[in-house]
């Protein structure tokens, strides 16, 4: 059985244009998830109560957004990454190996931050063009968080 063609006034060309950038942004998210989530477990140090819950209420965000990311994905007819081979070779957010201090923690939360919204933006240009106003919209808000969130880790680096 074939499947139902997709209707929703984007062409095809856009909606895979568009599901492939989503992708990388699952991707990024992800990443991202799973270091702060890793911080959140590993942290210590006289900073440890404000880190620990930070990273919580971080984490706990990322985690509903996958979703969004993945949902949207699927509804322009794609499939969702959801491995992490496939994570691996869309991600622009470099894993960090062992345990880092907590100052590092946060500087490495600032870059994987900015790289996701990094991603996110380059995608905005392909949905104006297509006039995808929830893809547009999904990238706004993830761009808010995003840049907000780099700016308050940022804060904690500052003497």
């Amino acid at each position: 059985m074939d499947a139902v063609k997709i209707d929703i006034g984007l062409s095809d060309d856009s909606r895979a244009r568009i599901a492939d950038g989503l992708s990388r942004l699952l991707a990024d998210s992800y990443s991202l998830y799973l270091m702060t989530h890793n911080f959140h477990w590993n942290v210590k140090g006289p900073m440890f109560n404000s880190l620990h819950q930070m990273f919580m209420t971080q984490y706990s965000e990322q985690w509903t957004a996958l979703d969004l990311i993945a949902e949207r994905i699927r509804a322009l007819g794609y499939p969702a990454p959801g491995t992490y081979a496939e994570f691996g070779k869309l991600t622009s957010v470099k894993e960090v190996a062992g345990v880092p201090k907590a100052m590092d923690m946060v500087r490495h939360l600032v870059t994987a931050q900015e790289a996701t919204a990094r991603t996110a933006r380059a995608l905005l240009p392909v949905v104006d063009e297509a006039n995808d106003q929830p893809t547009a919209d999904l990238l706004t808000q993830r761009l808010d968080v995003h840049e907000k969130t780099a700016w308050m880790l940022r804060s904690l680096l500052e003497e």
